[in-house]
């Protein structure tokens, strides 16, 4: 199983304050992965502990507003120039529900920017650096809503079809050199992403009622595939959109 470790690698996660991206991080040092953590807040301290507690190292943290793309790729720019980063974990993402007929331009800009252009303003210059070095690994989290077109959320599914298509387009052109580049669709998680479905009890039910598995996910369900596709056991997996959704998609 020596195929499935990540000793000797370097991840640099984004979004690992908590949830999917804490999950991720935690799992990747149990994994054997030294860490970078990448958030706009340094309020770190759950997950730099769950990383000690699955057998880390200090894991080094920077802080970027990814809200702001510009200074996101500045920070990963600098993190390229300073550390080899073996490993890219884009998962900083968010969430503003409205219908679409009153859905101001500011709140669909502000998740563009975080969930799609900051992917791109991190993973530019470190998939570059990459590529230039012949080896990589980038995840990223996209949703069921790469697929599919969700309720009242349309900057969203805008941004996580995008996030689906990027990371086609990237394993193609990063592929030959050496570099493999797929996403993770995770389905309905236990998250602050989805706190607003899961406080109200007809939406709940109806959710969970279609998913086969019978209930909703947990960040840790998702660290599997993460540590799957940032592995040597995933050198022939590109180009990829890999659902962990309790079968939801099967429906």
């Amino acid at each position: 199983m020596t195929s499935f470790s990540l000793e000797g690698r370097t991840a640099l996660v984004t979004g690992a304050r908590r949830g999917i991206g804490a999950a991720i991080a935690a799992g990747y040092a149990a994994a054997g992965a030294e860490l970078i953590l990448m958030a706009r807040d340094a309020a770190l301290e759950d997950t730099l502990e769950a990383i000690k507690r699955n057998g880390g190292g200090d894991a080094s943290v920077v802080i970027a507003d990814f809200a702001d793309p510009a200074a996101v790729e500045q920070v990963a720019t600098e993190i390229v120039d300073n550390r080899k980063v073996d490993i890219l974990v884009n998962n900083a993402g968010t969430i503003r529900r409205a219908p679409a007929a009153v859905t101001a331009t500011a709140d669909w800009q502000h998740v563009i920017d975080v969930n799609l252009n900051s992917t791109w303003a991190v993973t530019r210059p470190i998939g570059a650096a990459m590529a230039r070095r012949q080896t990589g690994k980038i995840v990223t989290i996209a949703s069921l809503l790469s697929f599919q077109g969700g309720i009242r959320v349309p900057a969203y599914t805008a941004a996580k079809h995008a996030v689906a298509g990027l990371t086609r387009a990237l394993a193609n052109e990063w592929g030959p050199a050496g570099v493999q580049v797929n996403a993770i669709a995770p389905g309905y998680i236990s998250t602050d992403n989805t706190a607003e479905l899961r406080a109200d009890p007809d939406r709940e039910a109806a959710i969970r009622e279609r998913i086969p598995a019978g209930h909703w996910g947990r960040p840790e369900d998702v660290v599997g595939a993460a540590v799957f596709l940032a592995s040597a056991a995933a050198d022939y997996v590109n180009g990829h959109v890999l659902a962990v959704d309790g079968g939801w998609l099967s429906r």
